[in-house]
């Protein structure tokens, strides 16, 4: 009878272990998972994809003004579906699940994506304000404002696919000459980059508030004065205080935009050249692709540091706010220099 029991409670440890080595197997498997779906995308080289879209139409001797913007928002798109692990945002099960700071990034690039959109719809490729707009533009548009983390059918991902669709479309008729099919259209004109850079304005300088916010040394948020700080303290409020768990949402965010408008004014610079180069431009333009570069530097800690003033750690936060702000002054130079006669 002992030996029985003995022998039941071997294999009770032994059932144990297993299910304690299966944890341990599937914990590892979801960490490199993790870390590889994780990683932000590097960047790519927009003529260098506009050019290989190009050669996929067997259309390799007509790019013209427009081409390399519109498939730079299109790549954009392609890159938040396809990347490692795919779109992570609208993912119910680990490690998807888990990995806030990649979709706080995918949900930054989506912005500035959706932005430019509107843009080239609204403005791009429009000749006047009561001209006709574009109708694959029209389509494109609002595939790309479908709600960023529905897993159902439709899923988010989709409705983006179909959205790049319309953009490859548009692509294609920027490019025919005649038949009966409506030549696409589009504008490189000073009046229509002027309204486009008002609205990165304000997300430039959105980002930077908040980023500056959730530094050590004032996460409470803009505008509150000492007194309203010691309020908030004394009730127990957290009012617009940012959490230690917020900030490496707004960081990833904000890296995510900067990513995407970075590929975004590479185009512009591009594709109105002549309009940059007639009114001087140019050099803000390259101060601002300058300072987005700089605020996608690799990071060194696997966490988001969060130090203070002139203390022994860093503050990511601030670093990529000042970043931010610096392309965020450039963007007010571009705007009064594109409003000029």
């Amino acid at each position: 009878m002992a030996a029985s029991e003995q022998l039941n409670d071997i294999k009770s440890k032994g059932i144990l272990w297993g299910f304690g080595v299966f944890l341990l197997i599937v914990a590892i498997v979801l960490g490199i998972l993790g870390t590889w779906w994780g990683a932000e995308p590097g960047q790519f080289n927009i003529q260098d994809e506009a050019l290989k879209r190009a050669e996929e139409t067997h259309s390799t001797e007509n790019i013209p003004l427009g081409y390399t913007y519109t498939n730079t928002l299109a790549h954009i798109a392609e890159v938040l579906l396809h990347k490692s692990g795919g779109y992570i945002t609208n993912d119910v099960a680990p490690p998807g699940l888990l990995l806030d700071n990649i979709s706080n990034w995918e949900f930054g690039a989506l912005v500035m994506l959706r932005d430019a959109t509107t843009a080239l719809r609204n403005h791009f490729a429009r000749d006047q304000s009561q001209s006709e707009q574009d109708a694959d533009l029209a389509t494109a548009e609002p595939y790309f404002y479908y709600e960023h983390n529905s897993w159902a059918l439709p899923s988010t991902e989709a409705e983006y696919e179909k959205g790049v669709e319309s953009l490859h479309k548009y692509m294609e008729r920027l490019q025919k000459f005649g038949g009966p099919v409506k030549k696409a259209q589009f504008y490189a004109r000073a009046d229509n980059l002027w309204q486009y850079t008002e609205v990165v304005i304000k997300r430039l300088g959105d980002l930077s508030t908040r980023l500056s916010a959730s530094s050590a040394a004032g996460n409470y948020g803009p505008g509150l004065t000492e007194l309203e700080k010691q309020a908030a303290d004394q009730k127990g409020s957290t009012g617009v205080k940012i959490t230690w768990l917020e900030i490496d949402d707004i960081f990833y965010e904000a890296r995510g935009a900067s990513w995407a408008l970075l590929h975004i004014l590479r185009a512009i610079k591009h594709d109105f050249a002549d309009i940059l180069n007639d009114k001087r431009a140019m050099r803000t333009v390259d101060i601002m692709i300058r300072e987005l570069e700089s605020a996608l530097n690799p990071t060194l800690s696997p966490m988001v540091l969060d130090g203070s003033g002139y203390g022994l750690f860093a503050n990511y936060s601030l670093t990529l706010a000042n970043h931010i702000a610096r392309a965020n002054a450039a963007a007010l130079d571009l705007r009064d220099i594109m409003n000029r006669g």
